[in-house]
């Protein structure tokens, strides 16, 4: 059988955020921030030109996607014990456990995922780059992506899409 697909990795492939991680045994990181480095790997048929997908399609969808993210504190929305609420006054409280945090609303970035790790936010990007992809244009058949996140030199999150898995 013979695949074909594309590599993406772009300095520009970044974000800068901050967030906590929740540990299983309950305890938590102090709030802290990375710059986060994003690789991407998108395989699916030729197209009578011989392409997956341009590169230049694709680079401007996982940058305004990554731009979405930079600069925000972000907090998982579905950790069961972690309360998020937003005050009338435009400001997002966090409490976990004996934590509380409190920040400008437009400075927080609350996701649907249940923890901040490089695994979960590269399924999150997976995720939401396959819709945005595959909303823009019909006729790109993702039939595997591949989403790296680096957090730090030698340490990424990975997701991997593949539909009939």
């Amino acid at each position: 059988m013979e695949r074909w697909s594309i590599l993406v990795q772009k300095e520009y492939f970044n974000f800068a955020a901050a967030h906590f991680l929740i540990f299983p045994d309950g305890s938590k990181e102090r709030l802290h921030g990375h710059n986060y480095r994003v690789y991407v790997e998108i395989e699916g048929d030729l197209t009578e030109h011989g392409l997956v997908i341009d590169f230049k399609l694709v680079k401007p969808v996982v940058k305004e996607l990554l731009d979405g993210l930079d600069e925000h504190w972000i907090v998982p929305a579905e950790h069961p014990e972690l309360q998020v609420a937003e005050r009338d006054d435009g400001v997002v409280e966090v409490r976990y456990r004996d934590s509380y945090y409190a920040a400008p609303a437009e400075d927080v970035l609350v996701l649907p995922i249940n923890n901040t790790s490089s695994e979960n936010f590269s399924g999150w990007i997976g995720r939401e780059l396959r819709r945005r992809l595959e909303q823009r244009f019909e006729d790109v058949v993702v039939r595997y992506l591949r989403v790296d996140v680096e957090e730090t030199v030698g340490q990424r999150g990975v997701y991997r899409y593949t539909p009939d898995a």
